[in-house]
């Protein structure tokens, strides 16, 4: 059989471990990155293209190197671990509000193991 006849859905689903860093990130970090790249790493010269300052750049890249790492790290085994630290890395939570999330998603697992015969 080949991959031709198989629905679009079937032939994308991955277990998200086996997915590289680079298939998790949306499309805006990804141009972010080709930009980067075709600007030769000049943070002044994304500064200029994206029409923001310096600085925004460079909070942007050490936001997005930070989710990098997070999505590259082979000691996070959970999903719901890695998006939560994704969404800390970009700032759109604090510390305390991700160490709150994961805390609480391991005790339901704990829970939840406990339950199991």
């Amino acid at each position: 059989m080949s991959t031709e006849s198989l629905p679009a859905a079937t032939m994308s689903v991955r277990d998200p471990r086996d997915q590289r860093w680079v298939d998790r990130l949306p499309d805006e970090d990804l141009n972010f990155i080709k930009r980067f790249v075709l600007a030769s790493g000049s943070l002044k010269a994304i500064a200029a293209e994206y029409r923001i300052t310096y600085p925004t750049v460079r909070l942007r890249l050490d936001r997005l190197i930070a989710k990098i790492q997070v999505f590259d790290s082979e000691r996070i085994t959970s999903e719901f671990e890695r998006q939560v630290r994704a969404l800390y890395a970009e700032g759109r939570i604090d510390l305390d509000t991700m160490k709150r999330l994961l805390e609480l998603h391991r005790q339901e697992i704990q829970a939840l193991s406990e339950e199991l015969p």
